[in-house]
C-alpha cells in the first residue's frame, strides 16, 4: 500500500509540475489518504502482534 501511495505521490508531482495541477492535486490527495490507511492498518496489526507475542510468553 505505501508503494501505491508514492507512486501516486510521484505522479502527481509531475503533473503538478507540467501544469496539470487539477489532477496532480488529486493524485496527491488519493496518496495521503492511501499514506493514512496503511499507516493506521500498521498499528493495528503492530498491537495485535504484540498481544499475540504476551499471549505466546506467558502461556510458556
Amino acid at each position: 500500500m505505501m508503494r501505491w501511495a508514492v507512486i501516486f505521490l510521484v505522479v502527481g508531482l509531475v503533473m503538478a509540475v507540467l501544469g496539470f495541477g487539477g489532477i496532480g492535486g488529486a493524485f496527491i490527495e488519493i496518496a495521503k489518504i492511501l499514506f493514512f490507511i496503511a499507516v493506521a492498518i500498521f498499528v493495528v496489526l503492530l498491537v495485535l502482534g504484540l498481544m499475540a507475542g504476551n499471549k505466546v510468553k506467558n502461556s510458556l
